[in-house]
């Protein structure tokens, strides 16, 4: 009875919402409404597009501000030359064919001074000798008759087209001359195909020339001049910063193995990115090595470089850094592996890895300087030197695997209680085969490193010679010396102590 009472004396509330008056509240929408909301969405879509599309162009504009600068300088050239068309007496000196000199600075300006040269020379010379051949061509087609006279124009030019087109292969014309064939091919069809008079053609040859020559000048004089790219500025700068590079890496590979780089406030380590991963700069400049030492061919002297300067041994060198960077990408594979080196060559390894980076350092340094070290062969020797001492370490331990004991006979002696003891105390101090592999892994790629880095030793000393590197002065000199002396009596020091 409890219970209804309770439920008779209480009261009960209740909300009852009906669907018509949601169905009021809500508007109706109609095609115009549509309509317009899908026009805000299109324009807002819009607009986010062309804002991050601006952000990134600011972006690239203020990491490097040479390529807006780039696009003034092609801006300024077209105006230039477009003046031929505006100004009456320059229009009358080269005619309608003024469009050459526009269509000549689109197509061979470049951001780089070495590659403007390039293309405009290419392009001057094999517009002329291609237009020389084809006048030639057919001035001695005409004067066959008409009978050969097509027959010697469609020879000729599947000759010549297709001389200059297998001539893009050679390695060498490729390098040098891809361009300027790709033009002779291209001016000679136009000669060829023309249905001009031999006065007609020399006079239309003569304009497009001269356009043509305008338009490269204007293209050489404001990339030379106006803030100027030099393909072998940029070389030599993409060679030392890679060395930097490749001794950091080096470092921070072999500091990671061994777990002591250090570590910032959060607990993170500080830095190790950047140190382990800049072997891979060196691995992906093969193609702007190749190309900028190509262009560096075309272009003048300037600053400390002449203009017979060995731009091809920095491909060398780049090549044998790449060769070491290989092995410091091995190494840096290692890092993550389970089984480690032993903490008693610790020392060694990280003797051999800082004489190694040093030497790194002390090349990126004559090349920075343009003058030849004289402390470069006491490193390599130090480097050499240490290579030993680890060498020496990895034969000190002991054997890897045991003696085979002898097949068990049907009457064992008893042995004694000595011999037992001594055969697991020799049982004890063998280390385990997967502790082994590891301690061999690291030395031998660090001697393998130290192998190519003498190899990059000798391509710079090879530079040095091609370019005639100045000797150190005499103050230099002496602080070397006072150095090398130093770092002698720290090492009898050591060795001293390490005795007694």
């Amino acid at each position: 009875m409890a219970p209804e009472k309770e439920a008779a004396s209480g009261w009960e509330w209740r909300i009852r919402v009906s669907d018509v008056s949601s169905k009021v509240l809500s508007p109706k929408e109609g095609p115009i409404t549509k309509v317009l909301l899908v026009l805000k969405a299109l324009i807002i879509g819009i607009v986010m597009k062309l804002s991050n599309f601006l952000k990134k162009a600011w972006d690239v504009a203020s990491n490097d501000p040479r390529k807006a600068v780039h696009g003034m300088k092609v801006g300024l050239a077209l105006t230039a030359v477009s003046l031929f068309y505006y100004i009456r007496p320059l229009y009358d000196g080269v005619g309608g064919n003024a469009m050459w000199g526009v269509m000549t600075v689109v197509v061979v300006f470049e951001n780089i001074v070495g590659a403007t040269l390039y293309k405009c020379l290419n392009r001057i010379s094999a517009t002329f000798i291609a237009g020389s051949i084809a006048v030639g061509v057919h001035f001695a087609a005409k004067q066959s008759g008409e009978i050969y006279e097509h027959i010697i124009m469609g020879l000729s030019m599947f000759i010549f087209a297709s001389a200059a087109t297998f001539s893009r292969f050679i390695p060498s014309v490729k390098s040098r001359f891809d361009y300027g064939a790709m033009t002779f091919v291209l001016t000679f069809s136009l000669v060829s195909i023309s249905d001009y008079r031999i006065d007609e053609l020399f006079h239309l040859a003569q304009q497009r020339l001269s356009t043509i020559i305008i338009g490269t000048s204007l293209c050489i004089f404001i990339s030379m001049f106006i803030c100027p790219i030099w393909a072998g500025q940029e070389l030599y700068s993409t060679i030392t910063r890679n060395m930097d590079k490749l001794a950091s890496s080096l470092d921070g590979c072999v500091a990671e193995y061994f777990s002591i780089s250090e570590e910032d406030s959060t607990g993170g380590k500080k830095g190790s990115d950047k140190n382990l991963l800049g072997y891979k700069c060196v691995l992906s400049s093969k193609a702007s090595e190749e190309s900028m030492a190509n262009f560096a061919r075309w272009e003048p002297a300037h600053g400390r470089f002449n203009f017979r300067h060995p731009w091809q041994q920095y491909v060398k060198i780049g090549a044998e850094m790449r060769s070491c960077a290989y092995c410091i990408e091995a190494l840096n594979g290692c890092i993550n592996s389970e089984n480690k080196a032993p903490d008693n060559l610790k020392k060694s390894d990280l003797e051999l890895s800082s004489n190694s980076s040093g030497v790194i350092k002390e090349l990126a340094s004559i090349i920075k300087t343009m003058k030849r070290s004289s402390s470069i062969d006491f490193l390599v020797e130090q480097m050499n030197s240490a290579v030993q001492d680890l060498q020496n370490d990895i034969q000190s331990l002991p054997s890897l695997f045991t003696p085979q004991p002898l097949p068990e006979s049907k009457n064992p002696q008893p042995q004694d209680k000595k011999s037992t003891e001594d055969n697991s105390t020799e049982a004890a101090s063998v280390p385990p085969l997967m502790e082994v592999i590891p301690l061999v892994t690291l030395a031998s790629l660090l001697t393998e490193i130290a192998v190519r880095i003498e190899r990059i030793v000798s391509a710079v000393e090879e530079l040095a010679d091609l370019a005639q590197f100045q000797p150190v002065t005499d103050e230099k000199m002496e602080e070397d010396n006072k150095i090398v002396k130093d770092q002698h009596k720290e090492d009898e020091t050591m060795s001293n102590l390490q005795r007694v």
